[in-house]
C-alpha cells in the first residue's frame, strides 16, 4: 500500500512518468495526429483553434492515466460520443499506430509496453463505447490488443 500525504490524505504513488517527458508524448502525438490524413480533419475540424485549451487537458488525462495523479477530471467517453458521425471504427487503429510510433521514439521498451497498454485499452473502450458490436475487432490491430 502506498503512503498517504499528511496534509491532504491522498495517497502517494511513485511517478512512473515523469510530467515533462507525458508533455512531449502528447505534444509529439497530436502533431502526427494533426498531419494525418484521416485524423487530421477530425482533430482539427472539432478542436478548431483551442489546441492551446486541449493539449493542457491531455496533459492531465495522461498524468492521470500514467501515474495516477488525479489531475484530470473530465468525461472522455461522453466527449467522443459527440463525435460518432466524422469518427469510424478504423480511426482507432490509426490513432494507436501514431501512438505506439512516438512511443518508440521516445520511451524505453519497458515503458512502451504499459503505456500503448493503457492506449490499447482507453481506445478498445471508447470504441466499444461508440460502436458496440460483439461481432467486431473493433478495427484494432492485433498488434495493438
Amino acid at each position: 500500500m502506498y503512503p498517504r500525504d499528511p496534509e491532504t490524505g491522498r495517497l502517494i504513488r511513485p511517478i512512473r512518468i515523469p510530467n515533462d517527458q507525458i508533455v512531449t508524448m502528447v505534444d509529439r502525438f497530436y502533431e502526427k495526429v494533426r498531419a494525418h490524413s484521416e485524423l487530421g480533419p477530425i482533430f482539427n475540424n472539432t478542436i478548431g483553434d483551442k489546441w492551446d485549451h486541449h493539449l493542457p487537458k491531455m496533459y492531465s488525462f495522461w498524468s492521470s492515466v500514467l501515474n495516477s495523479s488525479g489531475t484530470y477530471s473530465g468525461n472522455p467517453m461522453a466527449a467522443h460520443i459527440t463525435l460518432k458521425e466524422k469518427v469510424v471504427p478504423p480511426n482507432f487503429g490509426q490513432w494507436l499506430t501514431l501512438f505506439k510510433e512516438t512511443l518508440d521514439e521516445l520511451f524505453v521498451p519497458e515503458d512502451v509496453e504499459f503505456i500503448y497498454g493503457k492506449a490499447s485499452n482507453i481506445a478498445q473502450s471508447l470504441s466499444l463505447g461508440m460502436f458496440y458490436n460483439p461481432a467486431s475487432p473493433h478495427h484494432i490491430p492485433p498488434e495493438a490488443s
